[in-house]
């Protein structure tokens, strides 16, 4: 398995870092990659990275941190090149359910991200909430730019994702699949093609059932493998080997 959403450089996996690798290592995770939000989380990161060979990085700066954390394309750039366990760019998007941030200062933030890892060839992370279609309307424009999508923690329409679908995009699936209110975002992972699907935890947050209630880490992500399974209609095994695939295949080639 591979966790491709986590926050190791946030609390409590932070301090803890050593026994969450640990467990992540004893379910069978073989890779973790630790998704970058702010300029300060990136100086945490580079950090982390350098504890195992299995954990990876991403520069980027979440949408809700646009307002005090301005990186251009070129910022981007250099950062990404910096070390060879740097695989991705983000978490970056647009949010427009919170007011963190001016919607512009996001957009411009995200147009930034989107450029810099086509000139990188390294995939995009995107965060979207209440974005829709602004989203889809910005991603467009890159069509036909080698631009490798992976939406992280996939919440969104039906009609969202078959767009998405039409750019080439990954999407994540998170622990919020397991949640009793979810038969509509399980409905639209029954259609997303298997050679499109991921797996996170996107941790500390959104602990999935049967862990609700519980700081999320790494090693609770069987649970959102399982049920991804289940919806799917393959074994464990399987889904564990194609989510695994097309992880790599993402990030590695």
């Amino acid at each position: 398995m591979i966790d491709s959403h986590c926050h190791l450089d946030h609390e409590p996996l932070l301090t803890n870092i050593n026994e969450v690798i640990n467990r992540s290592k004893k379910i069978g995770i073989t890779k973790l990659l630790t998704i970058c939000t702010t300029l300060d989380s990136f100086e945490r990161i580079k950090t982390i990275i350098q504890k195992d060979k299995f954990i990876y990085g991403t520069y980027g700066i979440h949408p809700h941190e646009t307002e005090n954390n301005h990186v251009d394309k070129q910022i981007i750039i250099n950062a990404v090149k910096e070390n060879k366990k740097i695989i991705g760019v983000g978490e970056t998007g647009l949010d427009f359910f919170y007011s963190h941030s001016n919607k512009e200062k996001q957009i411009s933030s995200f147009k930034a991200h989107i450029e810099a890892s086509i000139e990188l060839n390294k995939p995009v992370i995107i965060h979207s909430r209440d974005a829709e279609d602004e989203t889809i309307d910005i991603l467009s424009k890159y069509k036909n730019k080698n631009l490798k999508i992976l939406m992280h923690c996939f919440t969104g329409s039906l009609e969202f994702s078959k767009k998405l679908l039409d750019l080439d995009a990954f999407f994540s699936a998170s622990g919020i699949i397991t949640f009793k209110n979810s038969d509509s975002l399980r409905d639209t992972f029954k259609v997303i093609p298997l050679e499109k699907l991921l797996i996170e935890t996107d941790s500390p947050f959104l602990a999935p059932i049967p862990m609700r209630g519980k700081k999320n880490e790494p090693s609770f992500i069987m649970y959102t493998l399982i049920m991804l399974a289940k919806l799917k209609e393959i074994s464990n095994s399987k889904m564990d080997e194609v989510t695994t695939n097309n992880f790599n295949n993402l990030f590695f080639k």
